[in-house]
């Protein structure tokens, strides 16, 4: 999967900072800095962010490079790989099909998704699916030998997530539904197929529809052979021993993990889907409110990290001169990229980070994002 060695990233650090409301202006000349010093400090070739406050986007930003050996710039328009904060499309989906009344999350997935195959999960829920409590494995825990392979390989194309379901339809549960959580992206295949099931449409088609048309998501897609996305980065994976030196990651087929990690996106894009779940018209009050809730175990227990329906919740600390407050988030780690999504409701506001390489420990990628959330806070504390 990783292809030709070699490659130095220029010295110079391409910029670009677009702002959309002049009240933030010194505000995005400080978050521009701020993105390209962290971009330096990780030596990752390039990042994108996006701000958006009320509903309103007021800033996005670009570093580096999105193809280091063509030396052509990442930009705020560029598309990145952003693996798991995928789920966070497919909450608003799951989210749409409860208004629209066509699913309930506590009625088990036999309901509508008929002809399961596997007798095993016919007491899960779409609850237990989409807060990981169902019992279902991780990519590695998946004990169906050639179904772990082809998600390794990731070259196999899957035109419809329910096809996806034969690559870990034999792997057993790894506990009785809602007993334990257990983080497994194979859950939420399931989930996306049960959903497609539900809205008796293919489930791209269902998230077209009714996510990424009406909330103007003009960059979010999926990359496979067929399908290649116009704006799409190069993604990059470096040498600890040599690292001034990127590998390039070979293109991939994420087709068997669509609604779990396959979504291909901008931070433009990313919070724009935040504010869709502070907008009570698109998502109502009570079905946010159920999202944003750590889900319990059977035992009544909160599960340990933190996870509502597709979203994680915690508390906020940003240090001195900040009150802490709840924010809800999820990011993502895919081949040679990261991403990283979260919502502040205290002051409507979404911030998005993404980057064409992975570092070491997810801190490291992430932690620029609450230096965005400092600069802006302080911005609108200040009018």
């Amino acid at each position: 999967m990783i292809g030709k060695p070699n490659l130095i990233q220029p010295q110079n650090q391409p910029q670009q900072s677009l702002v959309f409301n002049s009240r933030y202006e010194k505000t995005a000349d400080e978050a521009i800095q701020a993105l390209l010093s962290h971009n330096i400090a990780v030596s990752s070739p390039g990042y994108t962010a996006a701000v958006s406050i009320n509903g309103e986007k007021v800033w996005a930003g670009s570093v580096g490079w999105a193809n280091i050996e063509k030396q052509i710039a990442m930009t705020p328009t560029t598309q990145l790989r952003v693996g798991s904060t995928s789920k966070l499309l497919t909450s608003v989906g799951l989210a749409k099909l409860i208004k629209q009344g066509k699913l309930n999350l506590d009625t088990p997935i036999k309901t509508y998704l008929k002809d399961l195959p596997n007798i095993k999960w016919d007491k899960i829920t779409p609850r237990q699916l989409a807060s990981h409590t169902a019992g279902l494995p991780h990519y590695g825990q998946n004990t169906e030998f050639f179904g772990k392979l082809t998600t390794l390989k990731a070259d196999e194309h899957f035109t419809n997530v329910q096809d996806a379901l034969t690559l870990f339809d034999d792997s057993e549960l790894l506990f009785e539904p809602g007993e334990k959580f257990e983080y497994s992206s194979l859950g939420t295949v399931l989930l996306s197929a049960v959903m497609q099931e539900a809205a008796n449409k293919n489930y791209q088609i269902y998230m077209q529809e009714n996510v990424l048309e009406p909330l103007g998501l003009k960059s979010t897609t999926f990359e496979a052979p067929h399908n290649q996305p116009k704006q799409l980065a190069s993604f990059y994976w470096r040498d600890e021993k040599a690292p001034e030196l990127y590998k390039t990651w070979m293109s991939v087929d994420l087709s068997h993990r669509l609604a779990a990690g396959g979504w291909v996106s901008t931070s433009q894009d990313l919070v724009k889907l935040g504010q869709a779940f502070l907008n009570d018209d698109f998502i109502p009050a009570k079905v946010r409110d159920e999202f944003w809730t750590v889900q319990r175990l059977n035992s009544g227990i909160e599960n340990h990290q933190g996870y509502g329906i597709g979203w994680r919740i915690h508390e906020l600390d940003l240090g001195q001169g900040f009150e802490k407050q709840l924010y809800m988030h999820h990011g993502g780690v895919s081949a040679g990229s990261q991403s990283f999504l979260m919502v502040l409701p205290k002051y409507h506001m979404s911030i998005a980070i993404n980057a064409n390489f992975k570092t070491q420990n997810f801190r490291d990628f992430n932690k620029v994002s609450y230096e965005l959330a400092r600069l802006f806070i302080r911005a609108l504390e200040s009018e």
